[in-house]
């Protein structure tokens, strides 16, 4: 009679424990992540709008309340729009071609190929490359006395172009960079997503006797629209944030000592790189804060444009 009471009791046990084990561990599991995106994510951005209604200077110890003083300066402020500009530039001269080509060598990719596997991870070279190294060979190619590139372009009758100082050449040399480390990454995301493509609809579409790039039109692109919507989010993430190319960009094309400006006239310094000489350069935190904010609404706003236009588009190409 003891034992029955007994077992009752060990089995509530079990019970309960394997409640609580399906219930609590799975927030156990994933609270780590939270608690390092708290430390490193939500109380930087907290800390910073803090920071960016202040005067906060390295050069004075006390941090003067300015409420939104900072925002008004920086909306009346042409460096700070033109950082823009120059951002939303490179990042469609970059972002856009680059995703046609990736597309396009992951659609090659997906096709019965001899040494497949080596193609596939020389995608990846470019982006395991270092930023300095790229930057340093480009800007030698795009170099205006001895540069390749120009030395091609002299051979079909064209002059010697100073690419690091207008505005437009400064714009086409950081967005080829940007596509050169970038498109095979983001091929071998495509090419993920186009493993997963049923072959019998290939099969099916050959039978009709549809090609290779109607196949690509109607069957592939249509397929993948979700990989193609992340891809787009982030690379435009990516280019609104772009900072390295064009620091060390002005470092290597000796560009007047144009270095954290962008070239002496600011002709390619994006909007990373207008924070960074705010807050390196002139060490005005507060200031260089309320632009980081604003850069971030910017992000999020094109961030979300770019969602809602992939939405909208069906089946890309088709």
């Amino acid at each position: 009679m003891s034992t029955l009471p007994l077992a009752v009791t060990r089995r509530r046990r079990r019970s309960v424990r394997h409640t609580l084990d399906m219930r609590v561990s799975p927030y156990a599991y994933v609270a780590p992540f939270f608690l390092l995106f708290g430390a490193f994510g939500i109380f930087p951005l907290a800390y910073t709008a803090w920071v960016s209604l202040h005067e906060w200077t390295l050069l004075d110890e006390e941090q003067t309340f300015v409420g939104l003083g900072n925002y008004e300066t920086l909306l009346a402020d042409d460096y700070f729009w033109n950082a823009t500009f120059n951002t939303l530039s490179i990042g469609v001269l970059s972002t856009v071609p680059q995703l046609v080509l990736s597309i396009w060598l992951a659609h090659l990719l997906n096709r019965r190929l001899r040494f497949q596997t080596l193609f596939r991870i020389s995608l990846l070279l470019p982006n395991v490359t270092s930023v300095v190294a790229v930057v340093v060979i480009f800007s030698q190619l795009f170099g205006r006395d001895f540069g390749m590139i120009n030395w091609v372009l002299s051979l079909v009758g064209v002059g010697q172009i100073d690419w690091a100082a207008g505005t437009a050449t400064s714009h086409i040399a950081l967005s080829v960079m940007v596509m050169w480390r970038w498109t095979g990454y983001n091929a071998l995301i495509f090419l993920a997503a186009m493993q997963a493509v049923p072959r019998e609809l290939y099969e099916a579409a050959t039978l009709d006797g549809a090609s290779n790039t109607t196949q690509l039109r109607r069957i592939t692109i249509p397929m993948i629209r979700p990989t193609i919507i992340f891809v787009v989010i982030v690379s435009t993430i990516g280019a609104m944030q772009i900072i390295a190319e064009p620091l060390l960009f002005g470092t290597s094309s000796g560009g007047g000592g144009g270095i954290v400006t962008g070239g002496p006239d600011r002709q390619f310094q994006t909007l990373a790189l207008y924070v960074y000489e705010q807050a390196f350069t002139v060490f005005d935190f507060g200031y260089a804060s309320a632009a980081s904010w604003v850069m971030f609404l910017i992000v999020v706003v094109a961030a979300g444009i770019n969602f809602l236009i992939s939405r909208r588009v069906k089946g890309g190409l088709v």
